[in-house]
């Protein structure tokens, strides 16, 4: 026959131990089934003036994690309001979940309010350009792990890992040509379109294929390749490292003695250097495919007078001077890619935000490494 032994109402009751000395004795059940009457209690607790103040549980009955953190709870309050409290009259497995209760204290919670304010601006400032810092020596760190295992590829042909750069390669580029292909086809339709509107109203519609010619060439056709790329080859290197990290791969790989750089890093970065200028021209070409279909339909300037202007516009320089970037932007896409990968921790969460992160930082830098080539090709004339 089973019976349920009825609980203990629990009690407090203020002793004076003293003129300068309180002692709250604590008394009865302080368990789960009698919290919300421990409250109670608690609420109605008037003490007075502050004074030194002790616990004393030795008195308690039957005590539960539930009760031992109201007390505990207690205790912070009284701390809280200048007063010295200890307790007394603790056992020691009382002791051992009271130490427990300690540990696991959370933290107090505070409102999520943004106040504007110029310390708060200056912090936060400060702190992006300690993220920023970081992120630098992370890039530093990896180009120069990718210098040291190239001067070992050189030394040792065979470690390249030949068949893990054509796996990239068929990723980043043959898979990426008809995105950018047709990307770029809209652009320079766009670019043609626009132009050839303004353009018309003073009777240099033809001016139009320079235009095109020269704009598609020297700037918009890496850029945006390279913008492409970021979003579609970046966030994939970023993904895959990080789901690596999250599977613990890239430690296995610590652990048998490989280098991370040589085996994951390099195959990427290689790839995405040869794969960039040729998504490069076919970006190009695709532009100016596109940019001579509309002046052919909207200006009437037939294919002829096109391909003509357009060889009395450029030169291979100009070609030259957009190819040239490409792998520069693809050494930081991969770059910021990988760097971003590595620093995924064990969670979806992380892994979604890094490489929501890669894809914005490459495509920042990217804009600033061109801007610093056109400021670069400016001032040597060409």
């Amino acid at each position: 026959m089973a019976f349920l032994e009825k609980n203990i109402a629990p009690e407090m009751q203020i002793e004076a131990n003293g003129p300068d000395h309180l002692c709250l004795a604590l008394s009865g059940d302080w368990t789960v089934s009698t919290i919300g009457q421990a409250e109670q209690e608690i609420a109605n607790l008037q003490l007075g003036k502050d004074r030194p103040t002790s616990i004393d549980v030795s008195n308690i009955e039957h005590l539960d994690t539930s009760g031992a953190w109201l007390i505990h709870r207690t205790r912070g309050r009284l701390e809280f309001e200048g007063r010295k409290v200890e307790l007394t009259g603790v056992t020691p497995v009382r002791q051992t979940l009271f130490e427990e209760i300690e540990q696991h204290h959370p933290p107090r919670w505070k409102p999520d309010v943004q106040r504007l304010s110029i310390l708060g601006f200056l912090e936060a400032t400060g702190r992006q350009m300690v993220d920023v810092g970081k992120d630098g020596l992370a890039m530093l760190h990896i180009l120069g792990s990718l210098g040291l295992v190239l001067s070992t590829v050189l030394l040792q042909p065979k470690r390249l890992r030949g068949i893990s750069i054509a796996v990239q390669f068929d990723r980043s580029c043959v898979g990426g040509v008809p995105i950018v292909a047709l990307m770029s086809f809209l652009i320079g339709a766009i670019i043609s379109q626009q132009g050839g509107f303004y353009l018309r109203q003073f009777g240099a519609d033809i001016f139009v294929v320079d235009l095109a010619g020269i704009l598609v060439l020297r700037e918009i056709g890496v850029i945006l390749t390279a913008i492409m790329v970021a979003g579609r080859s970046g966030s994939a290197f970023t993904a895959e490292l990080g789901a690596m990290r999250m599977q613990e791969e890239v430690d296995a790989l610590h652990v048998i003695g490989l280098s991370v750089t040589e085996v994951l890093v390099l195959p990427r970065i290689l790839a995405l250097m040869i794969a960039l200028p040729i998504l490069t021209f076919i970006a190009d070409i695709s532009a100016l495919l596109g940019s001579g279909l509309v002046t052919w339909a909207y200006l009437d300037i037939p294919p002829a007078a096109f391909l003509t202007q357009l060889q009395a516009a450029i030169t291979v320089q100009t070609l030259a001077v957009g190819l040239v970037k490409a792998p520069f932007m693809a050494l930081i896409v991969g770059l910021i890619a990988c760097v971003e990968g590595l620093k995924v921790e064990g969670s979806s969460e992380s892994l979604g935000r890094h490489t929501t992160m890669s894809v914005v930082k490459a495509i920042f830098l990217v804009i600033v490494v061109d801007g610093m080539f056109a400021i670069f090709f400016a001032a040597i004339g060409v």
